[in-house]
């Protein structure tokens, strides 16, 4: 409930099968790269301490996104995709991929109305990792 992603992923998948074509990829990197056992811990941070997502990450010792592109610009080269519309409102992943000589040639916004449980969530995203966000 405090993360977008599931939202995201559901509105991701229903954006190309309007347009008719499209690649969804879906990497491991649970919690920004820090892996699912680190975020549980990093949710409990912010649950008993009150920090927000990046403090938590840093509490925990973990940079605020560790997220690598490499493997996902491999996949989708392997794939064919060379230009891409690019689901996302976090422009890391636009650099990321053009650092693999993949072209972003549109970001196109992906966002996910803020609930009570979330809210502070997408704050955080916006403010602290530059994700573009309008309903923030």
């Amino acid at each position: 409930m405090r993360c977008d992603c599931g939202p995201q992923l559901h509105k991701a998948m229903e954006t190309i099968q309007k347009e008719g074509l499209g690649v969804l990829l879906y990497m491991n990197q649970e919690g920004r790269g820090i892996g699912l056992t680190a975020k549980i811990k990093a949710y409990a941070l912010q649950q008993q301490h009150g920090l927000d997502t990046v403090e938590a990450n840093e509490r925990l010792g973990f940079k605020a996104d560790l997220r690598d592109y490499g493997v996902g610009a491999q996949i989708l080269r392997y794939l064919g995709v060379r230009r891409m519309r690019l689901l996302t409102n976090n422009p890391r992943k636009i650099v990321g991929l053009q650092g693999y000589g993949l072209e972003v040639v549109e970001r196109l916004p992906i966002e996910i109305a803020p609930t009570d449980a979330n809210k502070d969530y997408l704050e955080a995203k916006a403010k602290k990792l530059g994700h573009l966000l309008k309903t923030v």
